[in-house]
């Protein structure tokens, strides 16, 4: 049957809402008053004795050393049996086998009440709860605030703060610990990373940074943490995490801030939960900072997704590492114990305005609005506006058999955040429908288009998953500047703003799609680097890839096994990022003769990033290689793909990753699979930002290059970024399994001008970069004499200078002993910098 979906407007909203029986307001919890004189942080602890110390359980207090996983888990798990105030479980496997697990506390009462205070929180997100029935909930309903830790694994603090947390809320009978009781449900995750806090190393075992992995979901430890969210929404969420130094910061952030995020959970998180800490931190005399640093634009970070897809306030806190354990733990739980507090004091006003930004939201999609631009900090000024266009639809077609499982994972990743997705009954003509990187026009889309109306509560997760492009405010880059999904995975849809009420019917929960890769050759990962390394995330990022998606078996090589003859056993060579002059070096000369052997009796040697740069340093192959003068931090760029194997299923265009990746041209034009069309050309389109990125215009982005009877594919950038690039990846998929053209045997002639230039470009590991207008060349170069800096300077776009800065060991930003200290540096030398590229 088909249902038509009527979207009513707001004023005419009379919607009777019979509160469920047993929902939390049957049993309503009491609520301290904030008016009381009871003082979060100088009311004296007083423990009941009932819950076993931290010290009976592991030997030793918190905060004497760093607890292990299974030490954490340990106590979680004997606090929950002592305790009527706890419940536990577990919420995902790791990849090593580790579970993560997690503690609710709460009363005893609301403890036993979880299903329905579940209730009572679902009818508080939905738009369509009445205002008065909204306002009644709030006061009846506890707040669910959640304490994250370790996301990192070398960030220990968070864990043994949050394990703190967890015992005070258990074991104290005070008011400070009482009135969070009273007022909130506390969802306590120690860890998030167990089996990088085992290793010792910032990513998991598959070498992600799972602060970038939030909106993909690709890790089980990710995506079950985003389960049991979705089960228990936050209206605070705070994610504990060190850096370098010794200092605390917390919000306010830094700019930018992503532009359609509800404003009130900025309120919060600046004005009341900043301001609560400032205060605390001041006058305990402890070293903090703020608004520097740490921005909130990117989709992947343990604030911006909980801020963006459950309109709480979500908050990264960072403290620094060279600080002992014991001060470390203290800051991290202060910083804890002192937002719960404020949440739970205005616990009602919380709730009753977290129904209003789902409401509001509503109302938005309802009129086509997306939120403007802004920058939050001083002195700074927005340089890229929304467009002032209405926005009212996102649709993704459905009529390309090839990219149904790219399709699928589209809409599964959005009804996974609550978003209510929709098929087309019959045809729709859209007046003013704007394909992606297209100008409007009016088109037809067929029946079973996928249709997303911006008129529901996830209206800012939906802008923020599908936009066309990300509008960066303001040039300071801490990670990436596009992630748009129906980009990231090639499939086609667009947008309107058009008024309309299509016949539709709801699409039912989209399985997880098969991506199995079958291929009778065999497999091998070349990797150039030590998994510790920041390069090591491009093999992580494939081996996960080939092992949960794509299910094929491979050996893992290092460059002593190829001079040993071991690519007798491969048939396909994978070649990731990493770092190429070390890696062919580490070759030698049988090494190199080896590789070029091998490729001319047949092999198929796929490459890219570093592993282009590899391919011509061993003569492999005669593409050319020269580092970029433009500026783009981590944005999407089309490119125009030629028809044979390699494009099979991916249709005329992708969308290239790029993240200051070399430049590529191929030896022969007949070899490009896919480049970038000229910047003047209809087709040039970019999602993101960028200076200067024209210079991309007609330049490769991936070459099948004959070699005697083998190929050489390579890709300019990284085509499995994070394992989220899902467009660019089935060109790898292809490059494994599809039978390439056979190529006429051919003297192997080394290709002294590619190699030379491929020597030309150092290896880097996370460099910073920072240009400026020529005029503060002066400024920049005394600021990076001051911090001891070594650079290489290049001329940039527009008569900019462009500085990349050393980064010896390729340091985090959290482990780096200057660079966060780097953007406060140049506003103090009155630099105003053109993009700022921190290490991540």
């Amino acid at each position: 049957m088909v249902n038509r979906l009527k979207v009513i407007a707001p004023a005419v909203m009379a919607v009777a809402i019979a509160l469920p029986a047993g929902a939390a307001q049957a049993e309503p919890a009491p609520v301290t008053s904030p008016t009381t004189t009871c003082d979060a942080t100088r009311t004296t602890p007083v423990y009941h004795g009932k819950v076993p110390t931290p010290k009976s359980v592991l030997g030793f207090d918190l905060g004497e050393r760093e607890v292990t996983t299974a030490e954490s888990d340990t106590l979680l798990t004997a606090i929950d049996r002592a305790s009527d105030r706890v419940t536990s479980g577990t919420l995902a496997t790791s990849a090593e086998g580790r579970a993560l697990k997690y503690a609710i506390v709460g009363t005893p009462r609301n403890i036993r009440n979880l299903r329905a205070i579940e209730t009572s929180i679902k009818l508080l997100r939905d738009p369509l709860t009445p205002a008065p029935a909204a306002r009644a909930l709030a006061r009846n309903t506890p707040a669910i605030l959640w304490v994250a830790g370790n996301v990192h694994g070398g960030e220990e603090s968070g864990t043994d703060a949050a394990l703190k947390t967890l015992y005070d809320l258990a074991g104290r009978d005070d008011c400070a610990a009482g009135r969070i009781l009273d007022n909130a449900v506390v969802v306590i995750l120690p860890t998030q990373n167990p089996d990088g806090r085992e290793a010792d190393t910032r990513r998991n075992a598959y070498a992600f940074d799972m602060n970038r992995d939030w909106f993909a979901r690709t890790q089980p430890e990710t995506d079950g943490k985003i389960e049991l969210m979705r089960k228990y929404p936050p209206q605070l969420f705070i994610d504990a995490h060190e850096m370098g130094g010794t200092e605390y910061f917390f919000p306010p952030n830094a700019d930018p801030i992503y532009h359609d995020i509800a404003e009130p959970a900025v309120d919060w998180i600046n004005n009341t939960y900043g301001a609560a800490m400032i205060g605390e931190f001041t006058r305990r005399g402890i070293p903090f900072f703020n608004r520097d640093v740490y921005d909130m634009f990117y989709m992947g970070y343990g604030d911006t997704v909980p801020t963006t897809g459950f309109n709480a306030a979500g908050m990264t806190f960072e403290k620094g590492n060279a600080s002992p354990i014991a001060a470390r733990t203290f800051e991290q739980w202060l910083t804890q114990w002192v937002s719960l507090s404020a949440a739970a004091a205005r616990k009602t006003e919380i709730l009753t305005t977290w129904h209003g930004m789902y409401a509001d939201a509503l109302k938005q999609g309802l009129e086509g609005r997306l939120e403007p631009n802004q920058v939050y900090n001083p002195g700074n000024e927005v340089i890229t506006q929304v467009p002032d266009r209405r926005v009212r639809h996102y649709f993704l077609r459905a009529d390309d058999p090839a990219k149904k499982a790219e399709t699928d994972l589209v809409v599964r990743r959005l009804q996974r955040m609550d978003v209510q997705v929709y098929k087309l009954a019959r045809p729709l003509t859209v007046k003013d429908f704007k394909a992606y990187g297209r100008p409007e026009a009016r088109t037809t889309l067929p029946r079973g288009t996928y249709w997303i109306p911006l008129a529901q509560g996830q209206k800012h997760w939906i802008q923020g998953m599908l936009n066309e492009d990300t509008y960066t405010p303001f040039p300071y880059f801490y990670d990436v500047t596009a992630w748009s999904l129906p980009l990231l995975g090639n499939v086609s849809g667009g947008s309107s703003g058009q008024v309309l009420l299509p016949a539709a019917t709801p699409v039912r929960p989209v399985d997880a799609p098969s991506t199995r890769l079958t291929t009778p050759r065999r497999v091998g990962v070349l990797q150039m680097a030590s998994a510790a390394q920041n390069a090591g995330e491009s093999s992580g990022w494939l081996r996960h890839r080939l092992d949960r998606d794509w299910k094929l078996p491979y050996q893992v090589l290092v460059p002593a096994d190829v001079a040993a003859g071991k690519l007798g056993d491969v048939d396909v060579l994978l070649v990731p990022d990493g770092p190429a002059n070390a890696a062919a070096t580490a070759l030698g000369e049988a090494g190199r003769t080896a590789l070029k052997d091998w490729v001319g009796r047949g092999g198929r040697y796929v490459g890219w990033s570093g592993g282009a740069q590899l391919a011509a340093l061993a003569g492999v192959s005669g593409v050319t290689l020269a580092e970029p003068s433009s500026d783009v931090p981590g944005s999407l760029l089309r490119t125009t793909v030629a028809g044979g194997p390699l494009s099979e299923g991916v249709g005329s265009s992708v969308m290239q990753f790029y993240a200051y990746d070399l430049v590529m041209r191929a030896a022969d034009p007949a070899h490009v699979v896919a480049s970038y069309p000229a910047a003047d050309s209809p087709d040039w389109f970019l999602s993101g930002f960028a200076l200067g990125a024209g210079e991309l215009g007609g330049t490769a982005a991936v070459v099948d290059e004959p070699v005697g009877s083998g190929h050489a594919v390579l890709f300019a950038a990284e085509p499995n970024f994070r394992a989220f690039t899902d467009g660019t990846a089935k060109i790898v998929a292809n490059a494994i399994t599809a039978d390439l053209p056979a190529t006429r045997a051919r003297a192997l002639v080394p290709a002294p001008d590619a190699s030379r230039a491929a020597a030309a470009i150092p290896d880097r590991e996370s460099p910073i970069r920072l240009t400026v207008p020529a005029a503060d060349g002066d400024k920049v170069r005394t600021a990076l004499n001051g911090f001891g800096a070594t650079w290489a300077e290049q001329a940039a776009t527009g008569g900019a200078v462009r500085f990349t800065v050393a980064n010896p060991g390729g340091l985090g930003l959290h482990e780096h002993p200057w660079a966060g200290r780097l953007p406060g540096a140049l506003r103090t030398a009155g630099v105003s910098p053109l993009a700022v590229v921190l290490p991540q």
